[in-house]
């Protein structure tokens, strides 16, 4: 595991090489960036973002999504996996924003998370990216990234990578440190084919120098 010091320059380098990291789903204000995540879900960013261009023309509040048969909401969103789930959540959450929250998204994490399709990550993400809420929403890349260099544990549930990130990463970073570490694990330290050859923490590594003994052998 990594000490502190070591965790800073690792947050540090990676703020580095991705000062500009952000969310890269499109959209225009909490309503639609909600959708987009409940879009998300094992789903890339890029794939959501093509299927909203068209879908966020179509419905811009709550009251429209409600207001169309689900056969049509799940069509308007076919080509994104689990289409038939996603479309029953939206329908359901949007409900909830009219009857509960006067049509607004809720600003606090645990309210987010009682609307359907919403779990910690999705939640973590709009309090974060809508509200300036601190934030560190561990998605696969933040998990692939933290577990290989030693920021957490491999056996670490995703809950328990998150709490180690909020106590180990200072509060006013959490959101930052979040978009870094997925521009990080999407671009440079890939599930499959991770670019250890040319990383700047290769040697803080344990999981890149394997591979590169491997390599190497």
């Amino acid at each position: 595991m990594l000490n502190l010091k070591q965790i800073r320059y690792c947050l540090d380098t990676i703020g580095e090489m991705f000062p500009d990291a952000e969310g890269e789903l499109n959209h225009s204000n909490a309503f639609e960036l909600l959708i987009a995540v409940v879009l998300s879900a094992q789903c890339t960013d890029k794939l959501v973002n093509k299927v909203t261009a068209d879908l966020f023309q179509k419905y811009k509040t709550p009251e429209d999504y409600v207001a169309v048969p689900l056969e049509e909401l799940q069509q308007d969103i076919r080509s994104i996996g689990l289409y038939r789930t996603k479309a029953k959540n939206i329908q359901k959450l949007c409900t909830v924003l009219l009857e509960e929250h006067g049509g607004e998204v809720p600003e606090t994490k645990e309210e987010l998370m009682q609307l359907a399709g919403v779990g910690r990550k999705t939640a973590n993400v709009v309090a974060s990216i809508a509200f300036g809420e601190p934030a560190i929403a561990v998605d696969t890349h933040v998990e692939r990234v933290s577990k290989r260099l030693g920021i957490c544990r491999w056996k670490d549930s995703v809950l328990e990578v998150e709490e180690t990130l909020m106590r180990k990463v200072p509060r006013d970073e959490w959101s930052v440190t979040h978009h870094r570490l997925i521009f990080f694990g999407r671009y440079h330290c890939k599930a499959r084919n991770p670019n250890c050859p040319e990383c700047p923490l290769l040697d803080l590594c344990r999981e890149g120098q394997k591979r590169m003994k491997k390599l190497q052998s």
